[in-house]
């Protein structure tokens, strides 16, 4: 399995950063490429419409908890690296769209106490 996937900087993020990896790249390019597995072998060995594979290798469709368990089950990975996936790409997309509005937010400071 390779282990390094590399992405080209989205115009929206500044030249030090990177596009935040959608799972989908992940899937393609970390496993269904490298056990030369077609998408819809994958959806028949989930039991789920090709569609919802295709729609996430293009980075069109979030993986879910129902998709992260079938995913762990085909590749013997764990639920939860799957949702770790989305969970920073969903994080990454979020800061890197509305950081700016983000970052006016200031910490709540408790009330002080009365004498």
């Amino acid at each position: 399995m390779k282990t390094a996937t590399f992405v080209k900087p989205r115009s929206a993020v500044a030249a030090d950063h990177y596009a935040p990896i959608h799972p989908g790249e992940i899937l393609l390019t970390e496993f269904l490429e490298p056990l030369d597995l077609s998408q819809t072998r994958l959806a028949l060995a989930m039991e789920v419409p090709p569609r919802r594979v295709n729609e996430i290798v293009l980075g069109k469709r979030a993986i879910t908890a129902d998709t992260a368990v079938r995913l762990s089950r085909a590749f013997g990975t764990s639920a939860q690296f799957w949702l770790n996936l989305q969970t920073k790409y969903d994080l990454e997309t979020l800061e890197a769209d509305r950081g700016d509005q983000f970052a006016r937010i200031q910490r709540v400071k408790p009330l002080t106490e009365s004498a």
